[in-house]
């Protein structure tokens, strides 16, 4: 692979999209960006921002459609395959809308270059994936050593027993990082779209001859997240509400932890595997491998801000909700030689700064989202 491929992002006018047409810049690469401006991530938004627009080829498209692919690929070296429905509760309730973004998006652009096997240039493909293809991930028993639990039953959470315990013995464990070789147990039907993506990419790897990389991503944040979107981006809806001196309500016990990795990382690491010398396919996790309950994100959030939101542990959850998530990067840092330079303590303070200048979403479109979801019975306590 050349170091300055021509490479073609879907979902390129998006938050991490956008973040890694910046980077694939600076490295010299042409780019091409395939975005159909979807309202719910992009609000009012339906242009590119204005330090990309003079500089990447846009095609305005939909991957549910063959012909905005068909638009998209002539030329192309790489494809960075990004666009995706992604909000795991609105997941369980718009199943079709997810299965035919998701995984009928992806299925065309395999359907295209396995047509014209010889037509096409393309010959790598890295597919944005999700630590939700894990479910819980990985735990460590004292008696056990490495588990996969189950997540504790809904009449457990409604008791307030919220982590997992051990399925061998039933004692108690904890959270570890979880490698690429757990199974791959989602409990949404988001996680479960994306592990079809996976194993779509890595089916047609060697037929179609197309050097592939998954990249299992944890919770990005960053300047740029959606504002707009009630389903996605934990850390923005965050620091929405302390802008405003709204409560900030932390599901369960507010002792749940994710692995916050910020956005340049993610951008960098994603540029990384188009550029790297890697031959067949190779599936790593990406994230920052530390833990960051959300009471602690919270009040991060709400000391940068200067803000007295209040942060209410309400003891409500929502089904598909992991308790603890966490990144195994040994082979990230063997296969890359990934490794993440933000920390969220470096990293919360650039997120809040941009939020604080970005107009003031729709008060409702949190509380609406929420509605659904109890609507729908995914929202409990």
């Amino acid at each position: 692979m050349s170091t300055t491929p021509s490479t073609l992002i879907t979902g390129g006018a998006g938050f991490i999209g956008s973040h890694l047409a910046r980077e694939f810049l600076r490295r010299g690469s042409s780019v091409t960006i395939l975005d159909n401006f979807s309202p719910q991530v992009h609000g009012d938004a339906a242009d590119l921002a204005a330090d990309l627009a003079p500089h990447v080829r846009l095609v305005r498209g939909d991957v549910r459609d063959p012909d905005a692919w068909r638009l998209a690929l002539p030329h192309i070296q790489c494809v960075v395959h990004l666009a995706a429905e992604t909000g795991t509760g609105q997941s369980m309730y718009d199943a079709h809308r997810y299965q035919q973004v998701n995984i009928g998006g992806t299925a065309h652009l395999y359907d295209l270059l396995a047509a014209a096997p010889n037509a096409h240039t393309v010959s790598r493909i890295v597919l944005a994936s999700s630590r939700a293809v894990y479910g819980e991930g990985a735990y460590t028993c004292p008696v056990h050593t490495l588990v996969y639990p189950a997540p504790q039953s809904t009449s457990a959470r409604l008791a307030g027993s919220f982590d997992p315990a051990c399925p061998e013995c039933f004692g108690r464990c904890a959270p570890a990082p979880t490698p690429e070789s757990a199974p791959l147990r989602p409990l949404s039907f988001y996680g479960l779209t994306k592990q079809v993506q996976e194993q779509t990419a890595l089916l047609f790897a060697a037929p179609l001859s197309l050097a592939t990389v998954v990249c299992r991503l944890q919770n990005v944040y960053g300047p740029g997240q959606s504002l707009a979107n009630p389903y996605t981006g934990v850390l923005a809806l965050f620091a929405t509400l302390a802008r405003s001196g709204s409560p900030i309500e932390l599901f369960e016990d507010g002792l749940a932890t994710r692995d916050f990795l910020f956005v340049e990382d993610a951008a960098r690491a994603l540029a990384d595997c188009v550029t790297a010398p890697l031959t067949g396919s190779h599936t790593v996790n990406i994230g920052s491998g530390r833990a960051t309950t959300l009471l602690d994100a919270a009040t991060a959030i709400n000391a940068c801000l200067g803000s007295r939101s209040p942060i209410k542990v309400s003891g409500r959850f929502r089904s598909g909700d992991v308790r603890h998530a966490l990144a195994d990067l040994a082979l990230a840092e063997r296969t890359l030689a990934f490794s993440p330079r933000t920390s969220f303590a470096d990293g919360i303070p650039r997120l809040v700064e941009w939020v604080a200048a970005q107009p003031v979403p729709p008060p409702a479109a949190h509380d609406q989202a929420l509605a659904e979801l109890s609507r729908h019975g995914l929202l409990h306590g």
